[in-house]
């Protein structure tokens, strides 16, 4: 960064003698924050265009397929299989939490410290909290643009040829990166990078704290907490009977089998080695129904809500730590 200080000093005409700083949309701090992170910015935006160009352009190639084989009236055959477009986009979007964690949050602030230009840029005519606020404006917009655009064209994409989609809506394919849930995962994971950064106050431990942090919350921690975020019931039917239609879009959550006074066993509860013990278990139990617990498709947007409200309340806690520890402690 330039040890230029941020007051601009006007020419003999009263107006700022550097050109072209009347037509600049930002000046100032925000100016200099951008244009310190201008190589991560133009990479994270070109990604954003990239993948948001080529869903727009896979979404036309299967509206089209569709249209010529008489889509919804005629069977279209699987036309999702192997579609390597969709995977790459999917693992594209998957990566962008991580890209956002390591790449754009974890150096934010440590970089800063690391190299002093924390310590420059507050001795000039800034304060500490008006360069924290800048440098959390910059990535968390980014992230939120980010999501935004990304996740509002994979759901146009999605939500009308769900049918046809291999993974189901509760899956992290579909269900993360649909509706709110990605701008508030990038948000989140940013704002841990910066947390993690601020705490660490060197680049490299601190890119590798978030890329572990952002490995364990999408590979492991999330999966727990998005089943958890539906109202599961409970479906009785008759024993081998086909389960209705309306719930093929249903998550199956557990199954059992169950008597007729509601009595529930474990589905292999008679699950014997002939199929005369078989019989006989089930005669002895009188179990009669399969039940199924489930969570609907109709649950899909209020937790997805829901889930966005979890991300964004650790989103704002992370941040109000981040500016309650970066103001205590020495740049």
């Amino acid at each position: 960064m330039s040890s230029t200080t941020l007051t601009e000093k006007p020419g003999r005409s009263g107006k700022s003698s550097e050109p072209g700083s009347g037509r600049r949309l930002l000046r100032g701090l925000p100016w200099l924050v951008v244009r310190q992170h201008r190589v991560a910015l133009a990479c994270v935006l070109g990604l954003t265009l990239l993948t948001a160009l080529w869903i727009a352009y896979e979404r036309h190639e299967l509206v089209q397929l569709l249209d010529a084989k008489g889509w919804p009236e005629k069977d279209p055959g699987r036309p999702m299989d192997n579609n390597r477009g969709y995977n790459y986009i999917s693992s594209i979007i998957n990566g962008l939490p991580l890209i956002l964690a390591v790449f754009i949050g974890a150096p934010l602030i440590a970089g800063d410290q690391e190299n002093g230009t924390a310590q420059l840029v507050t001795t000039q005519s800034v304060t500490r909290r008006q360069w924290l606020i800048a440098k959390l404006g910059l990535a968390y917009t980014l992230a939120l643009v980010s999501g935004l655009v990304v996740s509002a064209l994979f759901t146009w994409w999605w939500k009308p040829h769900r049918s046809l989609f291999l993974s189901e809506w509760i899956d992290g394919v579909i269900f993360d990166n649909t509706g709110p849930v990605l701008p508030a995962f990038l948000l989140f994971l940013t704002a841990a990078g910066v947390t993690i950064g601020a705490l660490v106050r060197r680049v490299l431990p601190a890119m590798v704290g978030a890329f572990l942090f952002t490995a364990v919350t999408t590979l492991f921690v999330w999966d727990e907490v998005r089943v958890r975020l539906g109202s599961p019931q409970m479906f009785t039917y008759p024993m081998d009977s086909e389960l209705p239609a309306r719930f093929n879009d249903a998550y199956e959550v557990d199954r059992w089998v169950g008597s007729a006074d509601g009595t529930l066993y474990n589905w292999g509860r008679c699950a014997e080695a002939t199929e005369k013990a078989t019989n006989a278990c089930i005669k002895e139990h009188g179990i009669v129904n399969d039940v199924i617990e489930y969570i609907g498709y109709n649950q899909m947007a209020g937790m997805q809500w829901l889930a966005a409200g979890i991300l964004l309340a650790g989103t704002v806690l992370l941040t109000a730590f981040t500016l309650w520890w970066t103001s205590r402690r020495p740049l």
